[in-house]
């Protein structure tokens, strides 16, 4: 049953005196059902119908245990789009005494666009309610952008579905060396992406969206990390990966014509609604102490 935001303050009153003692950890051992700050954030009433919708398919609850999400920790997620995430994360940073920290537009960019600025504004707007969300704070980032905050300073780090995105325009070891500067010792790196064969020679600007697992490992650990564990919670063994117009062709997007051409509304998105979201990679790195 899901929470209306009195309910969720009220449910979590008590996590948050044991969670002030312990302090940020940096690995969660317990199944997704002992959190019960992880439960009622992924029960949220406050979140979307279309986030929930992919639920089925991102098993929030499941995949942040997997990855070692804990109370307390200080969370940065990296690109966050349309927030599928952030409705669950935010919430339960803020009850349980951690903080919660978004990549956003990089206002600090002379040459960024109207659009781009317009974009952020309305995600902070989205997430300025601090009874629910806490005091949600932002980095800049883009592709001139300079870190993602001070050295040491964060515990979790997630990315969900981006690696491609940082490929085609050139910044993945710039990302991931980001990104290990800014957690501490002992800290994880959290990775969702859209998983290609294994054994497929890899486009270097992963035009498909799809990438190796082997190339995320290999790009993590030049960056300095170490590959803790890797799960199939997100696997989906009906995606065969030979979509025209790449990821993109299954949901949620179900493009029917090439980017930036108009929708081809004769295009057959059947089979690939019933293919469901692409095959995906869970994998959890750590920060060396």
């Amino acid at each position: 049953m899901k929470l209306t935001k009195a309910l969720f303050a009220a449910a979590m009153l008590a996590m948050l005196g044991a969670c002030a003692s312990k302090g940020p950890t940096a690995r969660s051992a317990a199944a997704p059902e002992s959190d019960a700050a992880l439960a009622a954030a992924v029960a949220g009433a406050w979140r979307t119908p279309e986030n929930v919708a992919r639920d089925r398919y991102r098993k929030p609850a499941d995949a942040l245990a997997f990855w070692g999400l804990a109370p307390g920790m200080t969370i940065l997620e990296l690109s966050p789009g349309g927030g599928y995430w952030t409705e669950m994360l935010a919430p339960y940073a803020a009850a349980t005494g951690g903080r919660y920290i978004a990549t956003a537009a990089d206002l600090g960019n002379p040459e960024l666009s109207q659009a781009a600025k317009e974009t952020r504004a309305k995600f902070e707007q989205r997430f300025a309610d601090a009874a629910l969300y806490g005091n949600v704070q932002y980095v800049n980032f883009g592709p001139k952008s300079k870190g993602l905050g001070p050295d040491a300073s964060v515990d979790f780090v997630l990315n969900g579905r981006n690696i491609h995105n940082w490929m085609a325009g050139g910044i993945l070891d710039r990302v991931l060396g980001d990104a290990f500067a800014v957690l501490k010792p002992g800290g994880i790196l959290a990775i969702e992406e859209h998983r290609n064969a294994e054994g497929t020679p890899q486009d270097p600007k992963a035009t498909t969206g799809y990438v190796t697992e082997a190339f995320v490992i290999e790009a993590a650990t030049r960056a300095g990390f170490v590959l803790e564990a890797r799960s199939e919670i997100l696997a989906n063994p009906a995606d065969d990966r030979d979509h025209p117009f790449g990821v993109w062709t299954l949901p949620p997007i179900l493009r029917t014509a090439p980017q930036g051409q108009p929708a081809n509304p004769a295009f057959d998105s059947a089979p690939y609604k019933a293919i469901g979201e692409s095959d995906r990679m869970a994998l959890r790195f750590v920060k060396p102490r």
